[in-house]
This record gives structure tokens, C-alpha cells and sequence, in this order.
């Protein structure tokens, strides 16, 4: 248990340190970031399971329609979730996003409610009302939706939902998003480079290499991830899920400065109470019956 706990734990450390990595990459836009790490991550699972020889999977699932289309959707998701990650990071919305995968595990309860038809329980309904009535002292305070914490939220959310029905395990679901979505990152990096703006020819070598290292940097944590999810109960999992968004804020607050008082404050204590009784009926809750484990994705 010790293992998966540590395994877990520093998956969700690398993800909450994201905001370093992506601010590093300055003057490189976000779209084309993007298409970086699509490539260059498409091209670190090759390696992977090349070496595991571990390619038997992608025949039957290139042959079944239903499972094409299920990828093709959820890599639409995980690109979307990307993109405004890398977005909000780079234009100083760090404490933006980290919103974002505070409010998601509440999003995911709404979202078996609403779609799968879940029973949400007594708790449960009161974590999300009051995530919700968080939401919109925030609307109210900074006169517009959180829209970075919700897009991140709703496209994680429904991303995981697909992945929860899905056949392929984590590094072989990954692999097939990213083949899917390779041929237009490719695309995209050849247009850019053809007109002259792509940022990649004349970086420096240092980040030219930040860029080639979001392959490793998308996939390693993945793998963590997955082998702890196995070996630790998901009442723990579900604290831990935690690490991340407050690395993140912590990096946002101390570390880049961005504002963060006032009422901005209390809309995030608001949510923080709403996770805390998630947290604690998820606890709860594993004491009497074992729970299946989560399937997220990387931010």
C-alpha cells in the first residue's frame, strides 16, 4: 500500500508543477504547445510500447466502430482540456485552473447524476449545492462565470465518463487519442512552419527540448497514476486527488502573484467546504462497501 501511495502521490505532485513547465515555454503559443505535446507524447508511447511489445490491442480496436468513435470523442475531450490548461497557464490563470480540478470530482457525481442516473446521497447533494453556491459567489463577485474552472471541470468530467466505458486500459487509451490526434498537431506544426510561424525552429535548444519532454512529462505521471490507483483504496485516491489543484494555487498565489483575496477568497473556501464533505462521505463510504477506482487523465 505504501508503494501505491507514493506512486499515487507523486503522480499528482508532477501534474500540480505543470504550471512551472508550461511557463517555461514563453513565446511559444498555446495552440502550438499543444501540438507538441501531441506529438511528442504520441511518439513516447510508441517507444513504450514498442519495448513492452504490447501492440495486440490496436488491431481489434482500429476494426470496431464503436470504439473509434468513443476516442475519437474522448480525444476531442482531452485536447480541449489540454488546450485551456495550457492556455490559462501561460496567460496567468493559474489560480483559474486549479479552480477547475477542485470542483471536477464534484462535477463527476453531477455527471453520473445526470447522465448515468446515479443516486446521489444526502451528502453528496450538499458537497455539490455548496461547490455550486461557491460558483456563484464567483459569478457574482467577479462579474462573469469562472469559465477556465468550468470548461476544465465539464471537459475533464465527461472525458472520464467516456474513459469509463472504454475496453483500453490507460497507456493503451492514451495511445489511440493520441494517434488520433497526431495527424492534426502534424498538420498544424507543418502549416506553421511553411508560413514562418512556428516558434520551434529558432527557439533555443533549452526549449526545444521543454517541448520534445512533454511526451515523458504526459505519459510518465499517467503511469504512476495507474499503478497506484491499483494498490491503494479510493477513499485515499480521492484525498489525494487534492495535491494537485493546491500545488497549483500555491504556485498561482506565492509564486506568480496573481490575485487572490477579497471575495475571490471566500468563493474558494465555499468550494474547499464542499470538498471537504466529499471527501469525508467518500471516506465514509469506503468503511462500509469498496468503491471501483476512477479513471482521470492528466491535466
Amino acid at each position: 500500500m505504501r508503494r501505491g501511495v507514493l506512486q499515487a502521490s507523486l503522480a499528482y505532485v508532477i501534474w500540480g508543477l505543470f504550471p512551472l513547465y508550461f511557463r517555461l515555454l514563453h513565446g511559444v503559443v498555446a495552440l502550438e504547445v499543444l501540438a507538441h505535446r501531441v506529438v511528442w507524447s504520441l511518439a513516447f508511447l510508441v517507444g513504450v510500447l514498442t519495448l513492452r511489445r504490447q501492440w495486440a490491442w490496436l488491431g481489434p480496436a482500429l476494426r470496431q466502430p464503436r470504439v473509434l468513435g468513443l476516442f475519437l470523442a474522448s480525444s476531442a475531450l482531452i485536447g480541449t482540456n489540454w488546450y485551456v490548461y495550457i492556455w490559462a497557464v501561460t496567460q496567468g490563470r493559474v489560480v483559474d485552473a486549479s479552480l477547475g480540478y477542485f470542483i471536477t470530482p464534484l462535477v463527476n457525481v453531477l455527471t453520473g447524476w445526470l447522465v448515468l442516473k446515479e443516486r446521489l446521497r444526502p451528502v453528496q447533494w450538499a458537497a455539490v449545492a455548496t461547490a455550486a453556491a461557491g460558483v456563484a459567489w464567483l459569478t457574482w463577485a467577479q462579474g462573469t462565470p469562472p469559465w477556465i474552472a468550468l470548461i476544465l471541470a465539464a471537459s475533464f468530467s465527461t472525458y472520464g465518463l467516456l474513459r469509463k466505458t472504454a475496453t483500453l486500459g490507460a497507456l493503451e487509451g492514451l495511445t489511440l487519442e493520441t494517434l488520433l490526434l497526431g495527424p492534426l498537431a502534424l498538420a498544424g506544426l507543418g502549416w506553421a512552419l511553411t508560413q514562418g510561424q512556428s516558434a520551434f525552429p529558432g527557439a533555443t535548444l533549452d526549449q526545444q527540448l521543454l517541448l520534445m519532454a512533454a511526451g515523458p512529462l504526459t505519459a510518465v505521471p499517467l503511469l504512476l497514476f495507474a499503478g497506484g490507483a491499483r494498490r491503494i483504496p479510493l477513499s485515499l485516491l480521492g484525498m489525494l486527488q487534492y495535491i494537485g489543484p493546491t500545488i497549483q494555487l500555491a504556485l498561482g498565489v506565492w509564486l506568480f502573484h496573481e490575485p487572490f483575496a477579497g471575495a475571490r477568497a471566500q468563493g474558494f473556501v465555499i468550494i474547499w467546504v464542499a470538498c471537504a464533505l466529499f471527501s469525508a462521505e467518500l471516506w465514509w463510504r469506503s468503511r462500509q462497501t469498496p468503491s471501483p477506482l476512477p479513471t482521470p487523465s492528466p491535466p
